[in-house]
């Protein structure tokens, strides 16, 4: 099986099957067969004679060869007992106070079986207006987006991460403006993505400077006007600062709908790659291109008879998983069912360019992009058409748009999704994107920092005899190859990164995708830091004029964080600003208000993460240091436990604190001792707390790095000598005292009362 090391870390920390304490019950090989026969069981509900086994072994194949992967649902839930393999859904939000609450529950009952969530809040009446069953003042979508936000942080998805949302309102509804801005400030709103639904009357008043119509959804009467060119200019200035909102074309996703007799489509996943109906779901696999090349004397050259072997394998895995699947809600089972779309896309495009020798940003790259997706779908299409011989056409066929066609399996075949993980365990890049970058700093799972060497351009240094680690420390340096001396520029040329793609590259090959796909092609645009407003409505304009059905862009350093980082290795000094100085992108002298600015994060950092048990589970706590002492802290918690947001708060406080001048020491002070019930309660915890155990990791590292950094890894957390037993209540029966529970905070014996522990001495609750 080629899977590296990496890979087989990846999967075994986030899709291998695992007993109730954590302990994984089976191995990667087990993972793909678990995977591979659930899937291969669909072919009985259509041929109880099925030949299971022999299809089993065909789909184990495709995936442990690395040519097909499915999203991650499936890898992780397929033949286990929640059986949930779509990737995401949209479901709908319509003007009451009952419809919204059903929407929260639904979307709850979703991210609790690993899914994501796509909504537009189009329908809702805007702020201020009144409710007449009430009498009372709507609040707008905003708020209730908030509410939305609030359900999906309080639900884990399997106990490790929060379930992601995409956000969508119309360019004409009257909150338009509070929506566009509300992600501003990067700690609201948090477990959305947000984009906004465009019409070309929109963008043809936006060319012609025009006003245009706002239109309240709860009576269809117009409220008011914008400038069209005015809320263009916001939205860019908001992508500009923020990476949001997106855009989203929504006359385009209609043109497109295949079955217009069951509603418009108003949102999308959270990644926008595939438009929904309300209670659709997207359920996807990837083509890894890498793996259908084969070299010859002239070079490297696509294997199309593979191709097309995966591609028709791939179409009859996505529509068995449709089958098979255990969908969260039965309205999502019987929307799926009628119209069975399925999203088949691609990963490693841009290796497999470096491998062909072509530049991405190049005419020869966008039609090969257009040639390649062109194959997969019109194959794609075949593939569904001959499943329809023996399966039927999907249930909703007669109304659709191609009715008087050849019947269709599936409603749409093809799709262009984000791959971050599936790319990781293919080890390809990403989707169709550009390679971010050829060597750079990776804030890996834990916060841990890697510095990493694109393969492919390694042995291509290494067969030119020019390849060292200085060199590959320059182009860290730099970010990319354009300007690093001693590489010659036939490599240069063909070994472009994100930010050497000029914006109307990336939109021209997100449009040569989009061209041959039924859905939609997830593609950011990514900037550098210097950037301007008018690149970004660039890319905007492009991508209307060009086909796309939406697009999103982002700004290197224009968010806190980022998993991957490039740039200038930097001493993480800055010089103090000259009176009267004006911060070049918000205005403000820097002197004003008696700010004190955190210095910059430098690029490279030296660290130690060490793993602390606390009360509900492990907290990894990363602290690192550079020439100037500490710069920054990472928190992360284990699978099941802990209080995320609360300890990332505490680190973000820490590291910008530290940055700005603060002595570690004093902060170490206040934070020291902090306690938690869920610490204390059990013997064997070494910390207080979360906090409590921040404090003590940098007290460590705080030594280390005041020595210069000379010294080994610090001495881990010791456990804390194990606190008496607390002294049974007179009275009590031995037996009594064996199976008492004593309060955390002050010994006393708890009691259970309404289906919650109390402590009746210092009122110490378990519920809070």
């Amino acid at each position: 099986m080629p899977i590296s090391e990496n890979a087989k870390a990846v999967l075994e920390r986030r899709y291998l099957a695992r007993d109730e304490q954590g302990n994984p019950t089976e191995t990667v090989d087990g993972l793909f067969r678990r995977v591979a026969n659930a899937i291969a069981e669909g072919d009985r509900h259509f041929d109880p004679k099925a030949d299971v086994v022999a299809t089993a072994r065909t789909f184990y194949e495709m995936m442990t060869n690395l040519d097909f992967l499915p999203n991650s649902p499936t890898l992780m839930n397929a033949g286990r007992p929640l059986g949930q393999l779509s990737a995401c859904f949209v479901l709908p939000v319509a003007d009451s106070m009952e419809d919204i609450f059903d929407a929260i529950k639904n979307a709850a009952l979703i991210h609790k079986s690993g899914g994501g969530t796509g909504f537009s809040f189009s329908r809702l009446r805007p702020n201020g207006s009144t409710v007449n069953s009430t009498g009372g003042v709507a609040s707008g979508p905003i708020s209730f987006m908030k509410v939305f936000n609030a359900a999906t942080e309080a639900v884990k998805q399997g106990g490790t991460r929060r379930g992601a949302n995409m956000g969508i309102l119309r360019v004409d509804h009257p909150d338009i403006m509070s929506f566009i801005t509300c992600k501003n400030d990067t700690s609201e709103i948090t477990n959305f993505n947000i984009s906004v639904g465009i019409t070309e009357a929109f963008m043809e008043a936006v060319g012609k400077n025009q006003p245009y119509d706002l239109v309240n959804p709860a009576t269809g009467q117009v409220t008011g006007q914008l400038n069209a060119r005015e809320v263009f200019d916001t939205i860019v200035q908001s992508a500009w600062q923020t990476g949001e909102p997106g855009i989203i074309f929504l006359d385009r996703l209609n043109r497109d709908n295949v079955v217009p007799s069951q509603g418009e489509i108003e949102s999308t996943n959270p990644c926008g790659e595939q438009p929904l109906l309300p209670y659709e779901s997207c359920n996807l696999g990837s083509i890894n291109l890498v793996n259908h090349l084969t070299r010859t004397v002239a070079g490297w050259v696509l294997d199309r008879a593979k191709l097309e072997r995966t591609i028709r394998n791939a179409v009859h895995f996505l529509d068995n998983v449709i089958e098979v699947n255990q969908y969260p809600l039965p309205e999502i089972d019987q929307m799926t069912r009628s119209t069975r779309k399925i999203g088949l896309g691609v990963m490693g495009f841009a290796d497999m360019l470096l491998y062909m020798g072509v530049p991405y940003n190049s005419e020869e790259g966008v039609a090969l992009a257009g040639e390649i997706m062109d194959t997969i779908n019109t194959i794609g299409h075949q593939a569904s058409q001959e499943l329809a011989e023996s399966r039927g056409p999907f249930p909703l066929f007669g109304e659709s748009i191609y009715k008087d066609d050849k019947p269709l399996r599936n409603a749409t075949v093809t799709t262009i999704a984000p791959t971050g993980t599936l790319s990781i365990i293919a080890g390809v890049s990403s989707g169709v994107e550009p390679v971010f970058a050829y060597a750079y700093i990776r804030n890996v799972m834990d916060n841990t920092h890697l510095i990493e060497t694109n393969q492919i351009l390694k042995d291509r240094l290494v067969e030119a005899g020019i390849y060292s680690e200085e060199l590959m420390r320059k182009i860290v340096e730099q970010g990319s190859l354009a300007h690093v001396d001693g590489i010659p520029e036939d490599i240069k040329r063909v070994f472009v990164c994100a930010h050497d793609v000029s914006p109307i590259w990336h939109v021209k090959m997100q449009a040569a995708f989009q061209a041959y796909t039924d859905n939609a092609v997830s593609k950011t645009v990514n900037f550098p830091n210097s950037a301007t407003r008018e690149e970004v409505a660039e890319v905007y304009r492009m991508a209307f004029t060009l086909g796309c059905k939406g697009t999103t862009i982002y700004r290197d350093g224009s968010r806190n964080e980022q998993v991957l980082n490039i740039g200038k290795v930097n001493d993480g000094k800055q010089a103090p600003a000259p009176a009267g100085r004006v911060c070049e992108e918000c205005q403000i002298p820097q002197e004003s208000y008696g700010h004190i600015q955190p210095r910059p994060r430098p690029a490279v950092t030296t660290g130690f993460t060490e793993k602390v048990r606390i009360g509900c589970g492990n907290l990894y706590i990363t602290v690192n240091y550079d020439e100037n002492g500490i710069c920054e802290v990472f928190t992360n918690t284990g699978r099941a436990g802990g209080c995320p947001s609360q300890s990332e708060a505490t680190a973000r406080l820490v590291s910008v604190g530290i940055r700005s001048g603060m002595d570690p020491k004093e902060i170490i002070q206040q934070l020291k001792g902090s306690r938690c019930p869920s610490c204390l309660r059990q013997a064997g915890v070494p910390v207080t707390s979360c906090p409590d155990a921040i404090a003590k990791a940098l007290e460590k590292v705080l030594k280390v790095s005041q020595n210069g950094g000379h010294e080994t890894a610090p001495a881990p957390i010791a456990p804390t000598a194990p606190a008496a037993a607390p002294i049974p209540r007179p009275g009590m029966t031995p037996a009594e005292a064996k199976l008492a529970k004593f309060c955390p905070e002050c010994g006393a014996r708890l009691e259970h009362e309404g289906g919650c522990v109390t402590c009746r001495d210092c009122g110490y609750s378990k519920c809070g």
